[in-house]
């Protein structure tokens, strides 16, 4: 897999604010992690397509200005690490596990405080 290719889509998908493009990297029976899903759906667990796209969602109508510029992308077995900086100059890092069909499995997000 190509990872930096794939860090170029993920980030052009996020600033296109397009669901389905976003999505389209995902499996349907993924599992998100991210603190900051606690504020605007209660947990911060999600598991599956639905409930991720109704998430993520929230999120893009709460932050029309969300932008996403990647910093560096960390190779491993079968997993990758996107670190970058958002529309408010926040770092971020998101650690992904890919499935044998080379959509995402496992997703999870972390932020600089």
């Amino acid at each position: 897999m190509d990872y930096d290719a794939f860090a170029i889509e993920w980030e052009a998908a996020w600033n296109s604010h397009d669901l389905d493009r976003i999505l389209a990297h995902y499996a349907e029976d993924v599992v998100f992690r991210s603190q900051k899903a606690m504020r605007l759906v209660g947990h911060g667990e999600l598991r599956g397509k639905a409930a991720l796209r109704d998430y993520w969602a929230r999120a893009l109508e709460a932050q029309p200005d969300l932008s996403f510029v990647v910093v560096d992308v960390l190779h491993g077995h079968g997993m990758m690490v996107i670190t970058y900086r958002n529309h408010r100059d926040v770092l971020a890092a998101e650690t992904l596990r890919f499935g044998p069909d080379g959509l995402v499995v496992e997703a999870s997000a972390c932020h600089k405080p």
